[in-house]
């Protein structure tokens, strides 16, 4: 599904990052991995450090990187419990910080390799943002502004041959969600490998009819 083909994943330190690296990997790409953290394992790749958050630094890191086929950005976070008319901007800042402005970051530096490619945009939103939830205001604005761009970003670079689209996972089974719901079914959820394939097949020549799509991965949520 990837073969001879170079995918760059944001977020690959991550438990989705790594998952999505080793599933690019089994369907033949060379994964080049991007995170903040100083080492991390990537399978049938690179890895370079960098903070997304810093544009020039990503800039650099991507520029040097050479021709690829996807950008996969999976870099961002969660965090609840503040209540929309909170007057604190701390969590709300950060949400927007994490989740939106590394994605914009990469994007900048990525689309223009993408346009010569004619490559893929996989953006990750979130599915409980698609409606507003108690509790999740910051988080859920966050994500609404991904799936925006997504659709704009779509809309911008179709006619240049670059399929943007977005998942929208449910809950995803990973250490920090099993800790955080203890008495959930686990097995409800979404899987990082299950998504990983769905992002895959948005990455690939097969969804090159795919544009602008924000596609659910529930499990059985």
């Amino acid at each position: 599904m990837l073969n001879n083909k170079r995918i760059v994943i944001t977020g690959a330190a991550g438990t989705l990052g790594q998952a999505a690296a080793t599933i690019a990997h089994q369907h033949g790409a060379e994964v080049i991995g991007l995170d903040i953290v100083d080492n991390a394992d990537v399978p049938g790749g690179s890895y370079h450090k960098v903070d997304l958050l810093d544009r020039e630094a990503t800039q650099a890191v991507i520029a040097g990187i050479g021709p690829f086929d996807a950008l996969l950005n999976i870099a961002g976070g969660f965090a609840m419990g503040v209540d929309a008319a909170d007057p604190s901007d701390e969590q709300w800042n950060w949400m927007f910080r994490i989740n939106v402005e590394t994605l914009r970051n990469a994007i900048i530096a990525a689309a223009p390799v993408l346009k010569q490619q004619r490559g893929a945009i996989v953006n990750v939103g979130a599915l409980g943002a698609v409606s507003g939830q108690a509790a999740m205001s910051a988080y859920g604005c966050a994500k609404s502004s991904v799936m925006r761009l997504t659709e704009s970003l779509s809309e911008e670079m179709k006619a240049a041959g670059v399929n943007v689209n977005a998942v929208l996972p449910s809950i995803i089974d990973t250490p920090p969600n099993r800790e955080g719901m203890p008495d959930a079914d686990f097995a409800e959820w979404v899987s990082p490998e299950q998504l990983a394939e769905v992002m895959c097949f948005l990455a690939s020549d097969a969804a090159s009819a795919v544009h602008g799509a924000l596609l659910p991965v529930k499990g059985l949520v």
